[in-house]
C-alpha cells in the first residue's frame, strides 16, 4: 500500500510512479496517433497489442490498489473494506476504474462507436494528476474561491444576455440567419466575449459599436477571471506552507525528530511541492522562534 501510495520510506515507490507515468504517456500517445487514418492502417495491429497489454497493466494496478488498501484501517477503525471502499469511490479510484473500462466495453459491446471509446481511453491522462498536484491545486483553488467564481459567472451571464439582446435588435433584420432571435445572438455573444471575435461581421453602425463593446467586455471578464485564479493559487500555496510549518513546529516541539516524523515531513514536502531551500527556511524560522 505504501509503495503504491508514494511513501518516501521505499525508494521503489518512486520507480513505480515513473513506470505508471511512462505507460500512461505511451498509451495516450498511441491513442492520438491511432486516430490518424494512414498511421492506423499501417500499425493497427501494433496499437491493438499495445492497448491489450496496457489494459492488463492498468487492471493489475487497480486490483493491487484495491487489495492493498485493505491495510489502511485496522479492525477497530472499520476494517479492510473501509479503505477499499474509500479508494474505489474516490476521484482517483474512479479514474483508475474508467482507465480500463473502454477495452472491456468494446469486448462486451462491439457495436459501440470507436470514437467514444477513444475519448474514454484518453481520460487515462488524468491518472497523472495523482503524481502531480497541479490539477489538485486547481480544483482546491476553484473550490475555495467558488463564491468569487459564481459572482464572475453571474456578471458573464448578464453581459451575454444584454449583448445578445442589443445585437438582435441592431442586426436582426439585416442578418436574420445569425441574429434573427435572441438565442441565435447568444451564441455570437458568447463566442465574442470568450475569443474576441464572433465570426460574424456586423453590417450596421449600431452593430459595430455593440461588437466593440462586447469584445471589450470579454477582455474585462478575462482579467477578472485571471485575477481570481491567481489569487486562489496564491492562497492555496500559503495554506500549504502554513500546514507544513504547523506540522514542523509540532515535530520540533520536543526537540527530537524520530524516523516516523521525518518520513511524515518528507511526504508533506513532496505533496506540497516544497523545495529543500524552503524547508530549510521553515526549520530555521521554527528554531529561531523556539529560542
Amino acid at each position: 500500500m505504501e509503495i503504491l501510495e508514494g511513501s518516501p520510506k521505499y525508494k521503489v515507490s518512486r520507480y513505480v510512479e515513473w513506470l505508471i507515468t511512462l505507460v500512461v504517456l505511451v498509451n495516450c500517445s498511441a491513442v492520438i496517433l491511432d486516430s490518424v487514418p494512414e498511421v492506423h492502417a499501417e500499425y493497427k495491429d501494433f496499437f491493438h497489442e499495445l492497448e491489450f497489454w496496457s489494459v492488463m497493466f492498468f487492471t493489475l494496478e487497480y486490483a493491487l490498489r484495491v487489495w492493498s488498501l485493505g491495510a489502511k484501517f485496522g479492525p477497530s477503525e472499520g476494517g479492510a473494506w473501509k479503505g477499499r471502499r474509500q479508494y474505489i469511490f474516490s476521484p482517483f479510484g474512479l479514474v483508475d476504474f474508467f482507465a480500463t473500462m473502454p477495452h472491456y466495453m468494446h469486448m462486451f459491446f462491439p457495436a459501440l462507436d470507436l470514437r467514444i471509446l477513444r475519448v474514454l481511453r484518453l481520460l487515462r491522462i488524468l491518472k497523472l494528476s495523482k503524481y502531480n498536484t497541479a490539477l489538485q491545486d486547481l480544483f482546491h483553488a476553484v473550490h475555495s474561491e467558488r463564491r468569487a467564481f459564481g459572482s464572475a459567472a453571474f456578471l458573464l451571464l448578464i453581459a451575454t444576455v444584454v449583448s445578445a439582446s442589443l445585437m438582435h435588435f441592431a442586426e436582426g433584420h439585416e442578418q436574420p440567419q445569425y441574429f434573427g432571435s435572441i438565442p441565435h445572438s447568444i451564441y455570437w455573444s458568447i463566442v465574442t466575449i470568450t475569443s474576441g471575435y464572433g465570426n460574424v461581421e456586423p453590417v450596421t453602425k449600431a452593430g459595430e459599436v455593440i461588437a466593440l463593446l462586447t469584445g471589450f467586455l470579454g477582455v474585462c471578464m478575462a482579467a477578472i477571471m485571471t485575477g481570481i485564479v491567481a489569487s486562489a493559487f496564491s492562497n492555496q500555496l500559503s495554506r500549504k506552507k502554513a500546514a507544513y510549518q504547523s506540522q514542523l513546529r509540532a515535530v520540533l516541539a520536543d526537540g527530537v525528530v524520530s524516523d516516523s516524523e521525518r518520513l511524515v515531513l518528507k511526504k508533506l514536502q513532496a505533496q506540497y511541492r516544497l523545495s529543500d531551500a524552503q524547508v530549510q527556511l521553515f526549520i530555521d524560522e521554527a528554531q529561531n522562534k523556539k529560542k
